[in-house]
């Protein structure tokens, strides 16, 4: 159906990566209505007076298996090598099968809904020791239809942690072929399938060329995480190379290909990466309690990276909250470089996600968009006094939720209740699954 979103204060139509661009780019201010037509003859409207519309925001990294594992003893303040055998400990104990995978992916997808996010890439690494390839399908086809069932997009990305290469690389050709089989994305939008190993501190370059050949083979984008403090004390350790040196030997370094979190890198990396075309993803909300540091997107961004925003899974953010982990982004960046303008950390949580999923129609509500937007009330006490509405989205009111989510134009939050399923039925499905 269309869709007619009506008097917004200001609507963010093509957010800008460009850390120098003037205040307002890419804004509207006018008060002209959001149309999204579809060419149907029935219209839906949305009242906005008092509102802002941005595009639907990107997470461009989480692991929805996490949202049933948060905040679990052992993982808080430890080092890697003693928070991932904590969180190994809890998946085992709950048996990962299509139930639970369900589960999760449900209060990650509806958790992301009711924060903005109408895209999530979920990167899943952790697989039940001797899982059958046929059986590997089925889980990620239970992830897909819980995102699906909920109005959510998803991109799910077949991960890998210390698997068998060639078992890896049968699984995700299995499921590339189950769930997109005509192509990496599903033709309506809603379902991508891309790779993506854990990274070098995990697994060698077997299973990086395994993978990358299936994502030659159907066309997927291919996504790692690198240079997290872990990735290269093990790659140092392991091969007395750093990560991207590593990735550069094996193939992993081009257009197709995102990393995730990349925090400790040199200029001289930076400039190759830019050259090879990689796109990356700054995850603070993980980064940060985690340790790690902080990644120097505005270094990034000169260099002619696109840089998406992701969440990171429960077990380093507790929350799938990207509007909340942008304004973090925003607040630690002048801590590594430049601060970074409310404006251009919103163009990394929607436009430089969209990017490194090669999805060029989402991000944006210029002509072409997929029909992704939220509307967010700025009209209460917590806004008052904001001189800029777009702006004050990460600078005023913390926790902030949209009023009203669309996604494909068809609303799925409307007046910050979800639509498309019963929360309390939800929670109770996961609590079945893992006690809580």
């Amino acid at each position: 159906m269309s869709l007619v979103v009506r008097q917004p204060v200001a609507v963010l139509r093509s957010p800008s990566l460009d850390p120098d661009a003037a205040p307002g780019t890419g804004v509207d201010l006018s008060g002209a209505d959001v149309v999204l037509d579809d060419g149907s003859a029935e219209v839906t409207e949305v009242d906005a007076r008092g509102c802002v519309v941005t595009p639907g925001l990107v997470n461009a990294h989480h692991h929805l298996l996490q949202s049933g594992f948060r905040t679990l003893p052992g993982t808080r303040g430890v080092p890697m090598a003693a928070w991932l055998p904590a969180m190994a400990a809890a998946y085992g104990e709950a048996v990962i099968d299509p139930s639970l995978v369900a589960a999760t992916a449900a209060v990650g997808v509806a958790e992301g809904l009711l924060c903005g996010v109408t895209t999530v890439a979920d990167h899943h690494l952790n697989w039940p020791l001797g899982t059958p390839v046929e059986h590997t399908v089925e889980i990620a086809a239970a992830i897909a239809g819980a995102a699906l069932d909920l109005g959510g997009r998803l991109v799910y990305v077949r991960g890998s942690a210390r698997d068998d290469a060639a078992w890896a690389g049968a699984s995700a050709d299995a499921i590339a072929r189950a769930l997109v089989p005509h192509g990496g994305v599903t033709p309506d939008g809603m379902l991508q399938v891309a790779v993506g190993p854990a990274g070098a501190h995990s697994d060698g370059r077997e299973t990086f060329e395994a993978l990358g050949a299936v994502a030659a083979e159907h066309g997927l984008r291919r996504r790692t995480q690198a240079n997290e403090q872990v990735d290269v004390d093990v790659a140092m350790a392991k091969y007395g190379r750093r990560p991207l040196d590593l990735l550069d030997e094996w193939g992993w370094l081009g257009p197709d290909v995102t990393l995730a979190h990349l925090v400790d890198v040199t200029d001289e990396e930076v400039a190759r990466l830019a050259e090879a075309g990689v796109t990356a993803t700054h995850a603070p909300g993980c980064d940060v309690p985690m340790g790690w540091g902080v990644a120097r997107v505005d270094l990034l961004l000169r260099a002619g990276l696109p840089v998406g925003l992701g969440t990171s899974g429960g077990g380093s953010n507790d929350a799938g909250h990207l509007l909340a982990d942008a304004r973090l982004g925003m607040q630690v960046s002048g801590l590594v470089g430049a601060p970074l303008q409310a404006a251009t950390v919103l163009a990394q949580a929607t436009l430089g996600s969209a990017l490194g999923l090669g999805r060029p129609e989402l991000g944006h509500l210029d002509a072409g968009t997929a029909g992704d937007l939220c509307v967010w009330d700025v009209s209460g006490v917590a806004d008052a006094g904001v001189a800029d509405p777009v702006a004050g989205l990460l600078w005023a009111n913390p926790g902030r939720r949209p009023r009203d989510v669309v996604v494909g134009g068809r609303v799925v939050v409307r007046d910050g209740v979800l639509l498309t399923a019963d929360e309390s039925e939800l929670v109770a499905r996961l609590r079945e699954r893992v006690g809580r």
